[in-house]
């Protein structure tokens, strides 16, 4: 199919539709959203041209990631994958989404957005939209899910620590339950307590937080600690140096990856995180499959590593 035949469907002139597919702001919704169904209909997805190569990363707002955490870790991935693969990145904060109307650009990656946010995505683009470090169902023809398999991180981090000898693990999952992967953590440690016969005391919380069920978790007799997601890490061990606990020695201690923290805290910490080279390049490996018109995955899940250093 062709522009012109798009445009003789749509009752709109050729340059109308073009216009539709550059993001021109001077089109109205209703035939926007007119030529995006034909388009979709008919499986038309417009040529790019060198000056479109631009890919929009859509970056979260901080109480849903705190800074210095994985979202960094993402884009530091991004911003060395996709430029080796000809593309050019736009940052484009949560809170400024009404901007993509006038922007061009033939791909977005949206770092732990929720899905709802994105629920009209195809009826207002016509680009491929994929979602990082979320699960959901794509039941959009643009939307796509590249994550980290959340169940295999928990494993990984629980199977250490009950294999140094660890029986009454505390669980603190960063953020609030609905949002995130806060659910999909709790659930997955659920399962592997149940499976284990220990006993399940799990905790969501925000930065906030984390020195007052710290302190309610070593009542309880603790002997390790699990902190996925946000600055878990940090957190947890400023919590137990103030109650006077030494890691791993009184409790261990197994935290989401920070770069710049994990490895110089004292001691080192052990730690589980994505693969974000191999993360960045499923995205890019999604956008370009697309732009060519090539059969496309709806998810791609990808494998957790867990970091040993010293903190079991």
């Amino acid at each position: 199919m062709k522009i012109g035949e798009i445009a003789k469907l749509a009752g709109v002139s050729p340059s109308t539709v073009s216009r539709v597919f550059n993001h021109h702001a001077s089109i109205s919704e209703e035939v926007r959203e007119k030529v995006l169904a034909i388009a979709r209909e008919h499986a038309y997805h417009p040529r790019l041209t060198a000056k479109q190569r631009n890919v929009v990363i859509i970056t979260p707002y901080s109480s849903m990631y705190p800074p210095q955490c994985c979202v960094e870790m993402i884009l530091m991935a991004l911003t060395g994958e996709l430029p080796k693969r000809g593309f050019r990145l736009e940052i484009l904060p949560h809170d400024n989404l009404e901007r993509l109307a006038s922007m061009q650009f033939c791909a977005a990656a949206a770092i732990g957005a929720e899905p709802e946010d994105f629920r009209n995505w195809s009826n207002e683009q016509n680009v491929p939209l994929i979602m990082i470090d979320r699960d959901m169902e794509t039941h959009s023809p643009d939307v796509y899910v590249v994550r980290p398999d959340v169940a295999m991180g928990v494993e990984l981090a629980l199977d250490k620590l009950t294999a140094s000898g660890r029986k009454r693990i505390g669980c603190i999952i960063h953020g609030k339950p609905g949002t995130g992967n806060a659910d999909l953590r709790a659930e997955a440690i659920r399962k592997y307590m149940k499976k284990k016969n220990l006993p399940e005391m799990i905790h969501f919380g925000d930065d906030q937080e984390y020195l007052e069920i710290i302190g309610k978790l070593l009542r309880r007799k603790i002997d390790a600690l699990f902190c996925p997601g946000g600055s878990g890490g940090i957190l947890a061990a400023y919590a137990l140096s103030l109650f006077g606990k030494q890691i791993p020695e009184d409790v261990a201690l197994i935290a989401s990856e920070q770069t710049f923290f994990s490895r110089y805290g004292i001691p080192p910490q052990t730690t589980i995180s994505p693969d974000y080279t191999e993360l960045a390049s499923a995205v890019a490996d999604v956008i370009e499959s697309r732009i060519n018109g090539e059969p496309v995955k709806r998810k791609t899940v990808l494998p957790y590593v867990l970091i040993e250093r010293e903190s079991v």
